[in-house]
Parts: C-alpha cells; structure tokens; sequence
C-alpha cells in the first residue's frame, strides 16, 4: 500500500506525457508507437531502473490490449466506407498471409540459416499488420476510402490466421492435410460468434432501458470481450470474433452511439499507450543491439520481397491498378503485434524465441520509421492521397441521437478543386448543410453566395441518410470542382 502513490503518481504521468505525444505523431506523421515503445524503454533497465522481464504476463496483457484495440476498430468502422473494399480486404488477411508466412520463412531459412520450423514461425510472427497502427495513421493520412477500407479490413482480421500459424508452429503440432481445415473452422467458427454476439448484442442494447448513459458503452464494448472469450472457449478465433462484433455492433442503431464510439476510441488509446509502454519496459536495449542484423535482414525481406509478392498475388482476381497495389504493399504497417506474437513461442520455451522477440523490436522500429514518414507523400506521389476528407468530430451527440444527425468536418487544403466554388454550387443533397464556417481563426454562418477558399474548414450538420451522399458529393467536388457532375466525378 505504502508503493500505491508511486505506483499511480507514475501511471498518471506516463499517461499524460502519452496523450501529448499524440499530438506530436501525428505532427510529424509517425505513428506514436515509437513514443511509447520508447518511454517504455526509459523506464526499463536502460533508464530508471525498473526490472520487468515476464513473457507470460506480457503476452497475456498484450492479448487484452489487443481485444481492446479490436474492439475499437471494429466499433469505429463504417460498413458503406470498407463494404466495397471487402473482396480485397478478406483477401489481403488471408492469402496475403499464407503466401508471406511461406516466402518469408523460405528467405530467412536461405539467408539466416534457421531450421524449417523456426524460419516458417518468423514468416508468421511477421505476416500481420498492426491494427493500431493501420488504424492511427491512415485516418487522418487523406488516402482514398477504397484503399482505407482494405487495409483496415485487412489489419482486422489478418491478426487471426497469424495468430494461428504461431500457435501451430510454436507448439510444434505436426503439419499435415488437416492443418488447413483446422484453420479454415477457426477462423469460420469465429466468424459466426462475431456476428452472432454483434446481432444479439445489438438487440439487446436497444431494448435495455439501462438506468444511465455511461453504462450503453461498457455493455457495448463488454459484448466484444465477451466474443472474444467465447471464441476462444470454442476453439475458434477470438481475435476474429471480437473484431466481426464490433464491426456489427458499431453499424448497428445502437442507444447512444456517438457516446459509445468516442467511449472506444478512448479505450482503445489507452490499450495502446499501455501496450507499447509495457513492451518498451520489458525490451532490453542490449539484446536488441545483437539482433539488429537478424532485424534488419527480416524487415528487408518482409517489405521488399514477401508483402509486394503477397499483395499481388492476392490482389489478381479484383483488377487493382498497379498504383494502388504499390501503395497497399507498402502500407502494410508492423506494430505491436509481431511482438506480442513473438512472446508466445518464448512463453511457451521454444529455442531461439528470444532472438525473434528482440529481431522483431528492431524491425517494427526501422519498418515504423520508414513507411510511417513516406506513407502520405508516396500517396501523393501515386496520386492517391485526398485533399479534403470528411471526418466525424468528437461531440456531445446525445441530442443528435434522437435528431438522426451527425457531425462532419471538412478541411480545404491547398490543391483542391474545392477553392473558389461558391457554397450554392456545392449542391449537397437535401438533408445536408454547412453550418459554420472557419477562415483565419474566425467563425461565420455562411450563405449560398460565400465562395469557399484554401485552409477553410467547414461544419457540415447532415442527416444519418444523407451523409455518404453528402461525403461523395464533397469528395467529387474536391477533386473535380464545381463541374464534378459534367466530369463523370462520382466521389467514391
């Protein structure tokens, strides 16, 4: 007790200092993983001293971490945003990490000399994408909603079929014809789960006369622990499970929904700022230092060779412009769960599992920095990036529950076709509106004849029927001007 002070005084501060750093990532375009993984370090045997070195426990909570991450993708996911990026999506979480579990494991089996078994086990420690990296940076990047939604999909759902793979390799079950239908169960099994807790979850959500609003959000996201659980008692995905639940219960009309979502969002940055903290503090700089070439060697692989080859192949049925294929292969952001997948085979005493933890903390590192400063100008480079995006706000949206409105928010960077357009030439559907206006750190209502500039930014109050009419229309004009319609500009 006499430690609880300490104990709290430093959480709080770690916290804070977390929170700011966000603002600071998203400045300079990182994704604040490296803050944290770094004051994680800080705190840990390089720094003040703290000695944690606990893979079980580690690995435990950064499962939770990640329940907790899922969760709040798949709440915040719109349907109508990734729904026609799903073919692609599903592929890029499936095939993608098949073919680079296999490429990955034969290179480093040829370059780093590593029996069968453990080459394969790196291939699918390195073969998910980081959901809360994929889903902090590419948001606010201003790519194209198709290219969102499949990585998004892709970062939620490909954490299932790597987590298996490490599962298997890692308690050295035999590999033979069943392995593919063991698979195929799990991750269907834990499909079903997810859309059936989701289905009933929202029912029951809509029927539950709940004493106060604050309790809508914890049901809401207990519900998704609650998939997970199950699915893990199923011998199905969890993983999987919690995502797909969260992904029903997000579109579905839930009480209190804004409430909810921003609930998430919060929970969802402290599983983060946790999860790179403890993974910083349980990291040693000193074995990290000896694995840098194994890391290096791995990155190289994965992100030249394994994710171009994986994303090709995965993306030939749907017809994807090279463009974009190039830009989904280097897209494919690591983060905190290779390493949470490293710690199962180090937990479960595999030989030379220390080795692939400590590859893995200098690869996400190195593969951090150099897709997560080049990601947004390689989309510009392709031509894909969006100048303004529409975006929900945070705002207490109680009263817009029961109005059926919502909230977006729009910004005219520099480039956009937007600049000059008088606001009766926007023509947004009926149901739509801007409300206010932002030009030069003031505020005004505007009319049909206030002509929009660079930098504005706009408040768009809409009903939840007309908002994707009201996002395409100002996507079309954005990139088209006012005669989007003449252009055959449709905004999708």
């Amino acid at each position: 007790m006499e430690q609880l002070p300490l104990v709290l005084g430093t959480g709080g501060a770690v916290l804070l200092v977390a929170v700011i750093a966000v603002r600071v990532s998203i400045r300079v375009g990182l994704p604040s993983l490296l803050l944290y993984l770094g004051m994680g370090v800080l705190l840990g045997e390089a720094g003040f001293g703290i000695q944690y070195d606990n893979p079980e426990l580690t690995q435990s909570l950064g499962l939770a971490a990640l329940v907790m991450i899922l969760s709040e993708g798949g709440l915040t996911t719109r349907w109508t945003a990734v729904k026609p990026s799903l073919g692609i999506g599903i592929a890029l979480s499936t095939v993608a990490v098949a073919v680079s579990i296999a490429i990955t494991g034969a290179a480093l089996h040829w370059l780093l000399g590593l029996d069968w078994r453990m080459a394969l086990l790196w291939g699918a420690v390195l073969a998910s994408t980081d959901a809360a990296a994929v889903f902090s940076v590419l948001r606010s990047a201003g790519i194209g909603k198709r290219l969102v939604g499949a990585l998004e999909i892709e970062s939620g759902i490909n954490d299932a079929p790597a987590y298996i793979a490490v599962v298997v390799l890692a308690e050295g079950t035999t590999i033979d014809w069943s392995l593919p239908l063991l698979v195929v169960y799990e991750l269907a099994a834990g499909l079903v789960i997810g859309l059936a807790f989701g289905w009933f979850g929202a029912q029951a959500l809509r029927r539950a006369a709940l004493p106060a609003t604050g309790l809508y959000p914890l049901a809401t996201v207990a519900v998704c622990v609650v998939a997970y659980s199950s699915g893990q008692l199923a011998h199905a995905s969890g993983l999987l499970a919690t995502y797909v639940a969260a992904l029903v219960l997000g579109n579905s009309k839930l009480p209190h929904r804004s409430d909810t979502l921003s609930f998430a969002e919060g929970l969802g940055w402290l599983a983060q700022i946790g999860l790179f903290v403890l993974l910083g503090l349980f990291a040693s700089p000193s074995r990290i230092f000896e694995s840098l070439v194994q890391g290096l060697v791995a990155g190289a692989v994965v992100l030249l060779l394994a994710r171009p080859v994986s994303v090709l192949l995965s993306a030939l049925p749907f017809k994807i412009p090279w463009r974009e294929q190039v830009f989904l292969s280097w897209a494919g952001l690591r983060g905190a769960v290779p390493i949470v997948l490293a710690l199962i085979p180090l937990s479960s005493g595999v030989p030379g599992a220390q080795e692939l933890v400590d590859a893995v903390f200098v690869l996400v590192i190195v593969l951090t920095l150099l897709q997560g400063a080049t990601l947004t100008p390689l989309a510009r480079a392709l031509g894909l990036a969006q100048h303004a995006e529409p975006h929900e706000i945070d705002v207490d949206s109680a009263p817009l529950d029961e109005l059926g409105a919502e909230l977006l928010q729009v910004r005219i960077n520099p480039g956009s076709k937007m600049h000059g357009v008088y606001l009766a030439e926007l023509r947004l559907p009926i149901g739509a509106t801007i409300s206010l206006l932002v030009r030069d750190g003031t505020g005004f209502t505007p009319n049909k004849d206030t002509r929009l500039q660079e930098r504005d930014q706009l408040l768009v109050v809409t009903t939840s029927d007309a908002r994707d009419a009201a996002e395409r229309r100002l996507r079309a004009v954005d990139r088209a001007g006012r005669l989007a319609r003449w252009k055959g500009e449709s905004g999708q």
